[in-house]
């Protein structure tokens, strides 16, 4: 009797405990995310139409960061949690995205992305320049402060 009454409090825990992940998982889906995953039909028309455009010619009204990532890269893993910050942070006033250039080659070739993460930052005006490599919170920030908020 004892016997089953732990296994039933141990399957009770079990349901509980199921239930609560299941109530975190869900949070974080309807969570809206601060840095938007875009495609190349995306960036295309929300970024630069690179099909059309022989020069550079920014479509938003705001700077903008591009995120170039693959879901297999560590430093991008890194990096994730720290632009989803700074993002969150600088909402309004830098639109964030990124783009995984295994789904999307296409744009990433077009950048000669060929180490990453790489980071296109686009001022409001003026040429974008690209940032390679993981960097800690403070040097990103001071980056977006120099490139996209003077």
């Amino acid at each position: 009797m004892i016997v089953a009454a732990l296994v039933f409090a141990s399957c009770n825990r079990t349901a509980q405990s199921a239930k609560q992940e299941k109530q975190q998982v869900e949070a974080n889906k309807t969570s809206e995310k601060a840095v938007q995953t875009i495609t190349s039909q995306d960036f295309k028309m929300k970024i630069m139409d690179y099909e059309k455009e022989t020069q550079w010619k920014f479509k938003g009204d705001k700077p903008a960061i591009v995120d170039f990532y693959a879901t297999w890269c560590g430093p991008c893993k890194i990096m994730s949690p720290i632009l989803e910050q700074l993002a969150g942070k600088y909402k309004g006033r830098i639109d964030v995205y990124q783009i995984d250039i295994d789904k999307e080659r296409e744009v990433a070739m077009q950048f000669g992305i060929q180490s990453i993460p790489a980071f296109l930052m686009i001022p409001k005006s003026g040429r974008p320049q690209m940032i390679v490599g993981a960097h800690d919170q403070a040097e990103f920030e001071q980056i977006i402060k120099e490139n996209l908020l003077k």
